[in-house]
């Protein structure tokens, strides 16, 4: 499968939603443990219905798969919702699929890699996002990346009989450290490739 990076990390990069993964989209969208962290437990898509669904997501929004950067596959997708440009605000997901690389890290860099685009180049200055109260992984994910607690939803979210919590939490643009973008700048301002081609009128 070949992809197209966007964003590059240490251990993942981030690219375009490739539909030949459709088969596994839906497989994650459908899969009851992994819906039941990411707020979709409810979801029942087939293959028709996903690919429907991403094609209106990719049109409307920030969508990129993430990619292991050693075996060049998909295992996850993450996303900016509902930007204004106005405001220069979005919402924030992201589900790690594949299970096999839960509490690997995965999760962390392809947030900052997206995080690092919204900030540095889409101009967003205020990313927010929610998480049920019961899921500390993403919770320390999110605050490994710098996201702050900002407030609760209380008894928002209902699941096998009981109400629970949602937690909010948001980013601003000026505490978040470029991990990508800023050094490909900056080694771009110092080419000599570049400077040459500089003309002042």
């Amino acid at each position: 499968m070949k992809y197209y990076k966007k964003m590059i990390g240490d251990k993942c990069y981030l690219a375009p939603i490739s539909y030949d993964d459709i088969e596994k989209y839906t497989e994650w969208v459908n899969d009851m443990e992994t819906g039941l962290y990411v707020l979709f437990s409810s979801t029942v898509y087939d293959t028709q219905k996903e690919k429907e669904t991403l094609e209106t997501l990719t049109k409307n929004h920030v969508i990129m798969a993430i990619i292991d950067k050693e075996t060049n596959k998909a295992i996850g997708i993450c996303g900016l919702h509902n930007i204004n440009y106005i405001h220069r605000t979005a919402t924030y997901g992201i589900t790690i699929g594949d299970k096999s690389y839960w509490g690997h890290g995965m999760g962390s860099e392809a947030t900052t890699l997206i995080l690092d685009f919204a900030f540095n180049i889409l101009n967003i200055n205020n990313i927010v996002l929610e998480v049920v109260d019961f899921n500390k992984r993403a919770i320390n994910c999110y605050e490994k990346c710098g996201f702050k607690f900002i407030g609760t939803k209380r008894r928002a979210y209902y699941m096998a009989g009981q109400y629970h919590d949602l937690h909010l939490f948001d980013i601003v643009a000026e505490d978040f450290v470029s991990p990508y973008i800023k050094d490909i700048y900056n080694k771009a301002m110092v080419s000599d490739d570049v400077s040459s081609k500089i003309t002042i009128v």
